[in-house]
């Protein structure tokens, strides 16, 4: 049963059931009941049109909810509709479902939740990481959203930002190695910044794709994490680095500059760089500075503490980072990366292990762990 076929499917057969009348609540019950058959029937039975299998089973379980609290003649107006089975039709609806789900009656936060959940594929836990939020209310602010959207005619699109937000989430989340869904949002961009002609759905695809240029050198063949400095920089996707670069030039040139550019013109100054040690830190510095102006995020700021001590050096990125909240994610790390900067490897290596506890996900959590390690090895060649 190949896993990655259904999940590729399923944003296509939730919006064939919404565009058919399904509320999204409905909706999203009814394809998780097919993909359970799926399941269960796919290994001994494999249909011939996987997508055309899903959404007559998926519409046949919205109607069996339906029949349940609706009137009689209603059950039967939609059971006339039940569309036949057979091949559908090969359009990508993934798009459109973000849009939709973007809907008007919700907040842009709740909006982006709850689609991230539903067509991102994301679990509410990486939600609510990315949120800096607590799992459980993170469950409350979806299960709110559900609630409020369910019997709602999803006839009015939501507006490009919340799409926007939705996309660099679900790319972050693929970057990060938990989920492979870089790729994804990587296509949905493009289809997008293919029919919006605005500097910050530009600004998104030039972030996204510097970034996805230096994936292959990200991790080690044992799957560790290699960081930025260390990487080797002749596997990084010079096409799309270039690709990249053109499309940031264009979307600054038109002066209306937004968190996605500024995060974009980073990224650049580092693929600019033919080596670690040649990175214009100092403008990258200026440019977390507009970042941070523009959205006032204490992440962006615990990443400027990093490039100021990459600039001033390791005490003036401490200075930075100590006006910040020790609870912030990765705080522990860029503090053990800086203290070893700093020379004081004992720090540092207490540090890094204390990191690798609240790592995120595996691959980091090794990481901080060798670390650790690292520095503790030399201190006992020292003693």
């Amino acid at each position: 049963m190949d896993e990655a076929l259904l999940r590729s499917l399923t944003p296509g057969v939730l919006a064939v059931l919404v565009r058919r009348g399904a509320d999204f609540a409905a909706a999203e019950d009814a394809v998780q009941d097919a993909l359970v058959e799926a399941l269960r029937v796919w290994p001994a039975d494999p249909p011939r049109d996987a997508k055309g299998w899903l959404v007559t089973v998926a519409w046949r379980k919205f109607l069996d909810q339906t029949r349940a609290d609706t009137a009689r003649r209603r059950r039967e107006d939609r059971v006339e509709e039940e569309p036949a089975a057979g091949p559908a039709p090969a359009v990508d609806d993934t798009l459109q479902l973000y849009f939709l789900c973007a809907h008007p009656s919700l907040t842009p936060s709740s909006a982006v939740a709850l689609t991230l959940r539903a067509v991102g594929g994301l679990t509410t836990r990486q939600i609510a990481r990315a949120y800096l939020v607590p799992e459980a209310t993170m469950a409350q602010r979806i299960s709110r959203a559900k609630r409020t959207v369910s019997g709602v005619r999803f006839d009015q699109p939501g507006d490009v930002a919340t799409v926007l937000r939705v996309l660099y989430l679900v790319f972050n989340e693929g970057y990060s190695g938990d989920v492979d869904l870089a790729a994804e949002a990587v296509r949905l961009t493009r289809q997008l910044a293919a029919v919006v002609d605005h500097p910050e759905v530009s600004g998104l695809l030039a972030l996204m794709l510097l970034h996805h240029a230096r994936r292959a050198a990200r991790t080690a063949p044992d799957g560790g994490l290699i960081p930025l400095a260390e990487q080797d920089r002749g596997r990084w996707d010079t096409r799309l680095i270039a690709e990249g670069v053109a499309i940031l030039q264009a979307a600054l040139a038109r002066d209306r500059l937004g968190e996605f550019q500024a995060q974009a013109a980073i990224a650049a100054l580092h693929a600019d760089a033919p080596t670690a040690e040649e990175t214009d830190w100092v403008q990258i510095v200026e440019w977390y500075d507009e970042l941070a102006r523009l959205t006032g995020s204490p992440v962006v700021r615990l990443n400027r503490a990093v490039a100021v001590g990459e600039a001033d050096g390791p005490r003036a990125g401490l200075a930075a980072l100590a006006e910040l909240d020790t609870d912030l994610p990765r705080h522990t790390a860029v503090a053990a990366y800086l203290h070893e900067r700093d020379g004081d490897l004992a720090t540092a290596a207490r540090l890094y292990a204390e990191a690798a506890h609240k790592a995120p996900n595996l691959a980091e959590r090794d990481h901080l762990t060798r670390q650790a390690a690292r520095l503790n090895s030399r201190s006992d060649r020292r003693n």
